[in-house]
Order: C-alpha cells, then sequence, then structure tokens
C-alpha cells in the first residue's frame, strides 16, 4: 500500500521516510549549523541542486526540517512544503515571490497579514487592492490588468467569513493568476484547498498544526516548483524553522487529526449555547445552519473549526469586562492550543488597524473571539454563562 493510499492521520505519524541510525521511531532533532562532506564533489552536488541533502540549517538544508516538511506535504497531499520560522514569515516570501504583479486580497484577514500588504510592502513596491465580500463582482475586472496574486483566508479571522475557493481558482486561473490561501483557521483536517483548486497554501502553523501554544512556526505547500523558488527568500531573510522547533511542530502533526475533531465538536456546541443566549446578539460560526455561509462551508470543508465569534448585545466597555470575567478562557490572542483562548480583535489582532477601517470590515468592538481548546464543553459553555452576567438581556 501506497503512502498515498493511507488515511490523513495515518500520513501524519507515518508521513516521513527519514530514520534515526539506531532505530528511533522520530528523527532526533539535528541542533547543528552545518553540515561536512566526504569530497568537494559531494559537496557541489547539493550545493548545485543536483542531489537532495544538509548542508546549512539557515537554509532550511537540516534532516529535521527536511523530516517535518516531508511529513507536512504527505498531510496535505501537496508536492511539496517549506518550513518558515512563523506564519509572517511564509506569507512575506509568498508575497514578494509571487505578488509583484500586484496582490488582490479577499475579505478580512489577520491584522498583521493586513498591515504587511498595506504599509510595508508598497514600500517595496509591492501594491494590494483589497476587496471585501461584498465586493467580489469587482474581481474579474481587476484580474483584467495582467497576472496578479490572489489572497485569502477562508474562513476569515475574526467574522469566520467563507469564499468559494474552487470558484475563485476558476476565475483566477482564467486571467493567468495564482491563488494563494490561508488555510489557519480550517487546519488540513477540515479542508483542503490544494484539492479545490488553489495554487499555494499558507499556514501559521503556530496555531493547530502546533496545537500547544508553545512554538511559533510558518508552512507554505503547493507544488514542488512553487514552493522551491521560496527557497532564496526564505535562505536571505534568514526566516528557516529552528531544527528544535520543528522537531516539535513534528511530534504535534502526530495528534492533529484527533485534536482538531475534538474542537471541532466542542466549538459546535459552544456555538449552539451561545446562539440560544440573549445576551449574545450574533454567534459567526459556520456549523451554525443560521450563518451565511452554512452552505457552502458544508460542501468544501470536513469540519467547521475550533473558532468562534461572538458579538454581544453590549458597548465595548461591558464586552472587554465580560472578557475579563472569564476564568477558563484565558484573554490571550492566538488560537488553535488544548487550552481555550478569548480575545477581542480591537485591542489585539485588529489593534492596529484605524477605527474606520475596522468598521468598514464589520469588526465591531463587542465582538470576542473564541478559541476553543480541549476542554469538556459543558465547562466552557458554564464559564461564558458566568461571565455574561454583566450583560444585561
Amino acid at each position: 500500500m501506497s503512502a498515498r493510499s493511507h488515511g490523513q492521520s495515518t500520513r501524519a505519524i507515518h508521513g516521513t521516510h527519514l530514520r534515526d541510525a539506531h532505530g528511533a521511531p522520530h528523527l532526533p532533532v539535528y541542533n547543528t549549523t552545518t553540515f561536512a562532506f566526504p569530497s568537494t564533489a559531494d559537496l557541489l552536488d547539493v550545493v548545485e541542486g543536483r542531489k537532495a541533502g544538509a548542508l546549512y540549517s539557515r537554509y532550511g538544508l537540516n534532516p529535521t526540517t527536511f523530516a517535518l516538511e516531508e511529513t507536512m506535504a504527505g498531510i496535505e497531499e501537496a508536492e511539496a512544503a517549506m518550513a518558515f520560522s512563523s506564519g509572517m514569515a511564509a506569507e512575506t516570501a509568498l508575497f514578494a515571490q509571487y505578488g509583484r504583479d500586484g496582490i488582490i486580497c479577499l475579505g478580512d484577514a489577520y491584522g498583521g497579514t493586513l498591515e504587511l500588504l498595506a504599509d510595508q510592502l508598497p514600500l517595496l513596491g509591492i501594491r494590494t487592492t483589497f476587496l471585501l465580500g461584498d465586493e467580489l463582482g469587482r474581481l474579474e475586472d481587476e484580474l483584467r490588468g495582467g497576472p496578479k496574486l490572489i489572497f485569502f483566508e477562508t474562513p476569515t479571522n475574526p467574522a469566520l467569513e467563507i469564499f468559494d475557493i474552487s470558484a475563485i481558482a476558476a476565475l483566477a486561473h482564467r486571467h493567468g493568476a495564482l491563488v494563494a490561501v490561508d488555510n489557519t483557521f480550517a487546519s488540513p483536517v477540515n479542508q483542503r484547498p490544494l484539492d479545490l483548486g488553489a495554487d499555494l497554501v499558507v499556514y501559521s502553523a503556530t496555531k493547530y498544526l502546533g496545537g500547544h501554544s508553545d512554538i511559533t512556526a510558518g508552512v507554505v505547500l503547493g507544488s514542488a516548483e512553487k514552493v522551491a523558488a521560496l527557497a532564496p527568500w526564505r535562505k536571505n531573510l534568514g526566516t528557516a524553522i529552528a531544527p528544535e522547533t520543528a522537531a516539535m511542530l513534528s511530534r504535534s502533526l502526530r495528534t492533529l487529526t484527533v485534536r482538531v475533531k475534538a474542537q471541532n465538536a466542542a466549538a459546535q456546541a459552544v456555538a449552539e449555547a451561545m446562539d440560544a443566549d440573549p445576551r449574545v446578539a450574533r454567534v459567526l460560526y459556520p456549523g451554525l445552519a443560521s450563518f451565511p455561509g452554512h452552505e457552502l462551508a458544508r460542501a468544501q470543508m470536513n469540519g467547521f473549526g475550533g473558532i468562534l465569534t461572538i458579538e454581544l448585545a453590549a458597548d465595548g466597555a461591558t464586552t472587554s469586562r465580560v472578557a475579563d470575567r472569564l476564568e477558563l478562557f484565558a484573554l490571550a490572542p492566538s488560537l488553535g492550543g488544548a487550552e481555550s483562548l478569548a480575545t477581542q480583535p480591537v485591542t489585539t489582532t485588529h489593534h492596529g488597524l484605524n477605527p474606520a477601517e475596522r468598521s468598514r470590515r464589520g469588526i465591531t468592538d463587542s465582538m470576542i473571539r473564541l478559541s476553543i481548546g480541549l476542554e469538556d464543553p459543558q465547562d466552557l459553555i458554564c464559564d461564558l454563562d458566568q461571565a455574561l452576567g454583566e450583560v444585561r438581556a
């Protein structure tokens, strides 16, 4: 049986052919900066790309990194994967390589991504056109000017908006454009953008892939040719993943499927409880039948994820007091860990956007984004119930 016919959980555990010489089931950490060669000819074979091999860890050419990338490519069933020191590092290389003819960013995105696109990349001559979800009708006109990179999250941060990956990819490819999807919120367990026509997929591996709030990393996946073109950016910007981090991420991938499926189920339970609470004005979660993108999510996702956003029937100050009263939910940015987290986007992920831009994107002071962990769902519901005592129904 080939590895490609194995299930995703099996590929996550047995995803690398690299083995320790002593028979250890997990490749050890090669915590070394450089690697020696028996001859100049052998060295040049690796330097000039005739053979794959370890060379220098800053280049990402380290056995521990190779093992991680092989496993990650197997999980996604992609030709290749490249690991970075963070999700933002991965996006920076992606935009620098493929965004030079212009980027079209659809919908909401992580605040740091929006800042990079709007503030830093224009300094390098890379321009981005921002289209919100209700402006998709303009996409084809924007593509008529020539090849571009279309970038979007689905589900988005923090409103969980769903974009039709297949339809966007088909339109982009008719105009010679590439499509890159940030799949961080969904994870490869819940969604496979490459199967739906995307050219590249990017992750903040800090989130669900790492899963324990103890590493910072990023990954880009796609065809071998497209991923390889990112290597000079990673090498010369110095954004390769550290071997220790690569080993920890490889460890986390072995439990990815069971963690995400448990978080899917818990998030559904919490979303349904919040949807029934009169103190909550709105619940944004793709698993709810009332959610605007529910049917599209059902069509292109295998699970609805562990993130939901609640909008309270209260002002921003009251919303902050609700967040402060939470006991099991840690008040912290980030997501995807074993512990549940809560954050007001206006104070963390989207604090860098000015109020007018937040308003345009529908990001209100009354929103709390919840990252559901692996606690008992009923305990989380009870914690939210007591915290919502600040809100008058």
